[in-house]
């Protein structure tokens, strides 16, 4: 078996294959982008190597998931927890979306992908920041696929944020207690500009791992989880064809019962 098998929560039927044409294509795919360092190590190379190599991997899947119909992919970029790792490794992050956008962002408004940003922008450095304002504003008239990056983001203090800013509202008297319900919520998280596509359906995380490390605790809270062996900068779009195989075949019942369900118990 290679070493990109699936390591799912639920796995598809055995022997079970799905043409393209039936592939139920998810609006929403968020992705844990994990492995680069191991990727490198593997390979005895510096770790900035593989975040290199896997900030290419983004450009393909990108491409990838945007030909497939898919309608947002948010990719978990960089985290609040990441600060705490080595200055140079730190320094070395924050410089590729420096790099990534001055390369990409020809190609992403040549296949009309538009660049959103979900995190503290303001506690990124000024060229990081920059470069993400300036991405966001070059793609702005792209109808396409929305690329979504998680970045300085952590989903606990994005919920904790998103209490305050209704506790200043009930405060200021422009709400009531009772008015607070899930949609006034999912208004007040960083994806509000999401609309109906903020919740993913499907999420990815590669290396092995399995946990959601503190992404998305919110909005996916109905996703399909995936998890693959594979390393982020090994990931390809078979690979990710693969992940959506095994969404065409989930069964989604959101806690209620289908008839399929009820005539299969």
């Amino acid at each position: 078996m290679k070493e990109g098998a699936i390591l799912a929560l639920f796995k598809p039927k055995p022997n079970v294959s799905v043409a393209n044409a039936q592939l139920k294509i998810p609006d929403h795919i968020a992705i844990i982008m994990d492995g680069n360092g191991r990727w490198a190590k593997r390979r005895l190379m510096p770790r900035a190597a593989g975040h290199k190599t896997g900030m290419n991997t983004v450009k393909k899947i990108a491409t990838a998931a945007s030909d497939l119909g898919v309608k947002v992919l948010t990719l978990y970029a960089f985290s609040t927890e990441n600060w705490s790792r080595p200055n140079d490794e730190v320094n070395f992050l924050m410089q590729l979306p420096v790099d990534f956008f001055s390369e990409f962002v020809p190609d992403l408004i040549k296949n009309n992908i538009r660049v959103q940003i979900i995190g503290n922008i303001d506690g990124l450095p000024q060229s990081t920041r920059k470069a993400v304002q300036n991405a966001i504003v070059q793609t702005a008239q792209g109808s396409g696929m929305i690329l979504n990056f998680a970045l300085n983001y952590g989903g606990q203090i994005e919920i904790v944020e998103a209490t305050k800013k209704l506790a200043q509202q009930v405060a200021d008297g422009k709400i009531s207690p009772d008015d607070i319900n899930g949609d006034l919520f999912s208004q007040a998280l960083q994806t509000a500009s999401l609309g109906e596509l903020a919740a993913p359906d499907l999420m990815i995380r590669t290396s092995g791992e399995l946990r959601l490390s503190n992404f998305m605790p919110y909005q996916a809270a109905y996703a399909e989880l995936y998890f693959t062996n594979v390393l982020w900068p090994d990931f390809t779009a078979d690979d990710l064809l693969q992940a959506v195989t095994a969404f065409t075949l989930r069964d989604r019942r959101f806690g209620g019962l289908n008839d399929k369900y009820e005539s299969e118990s």
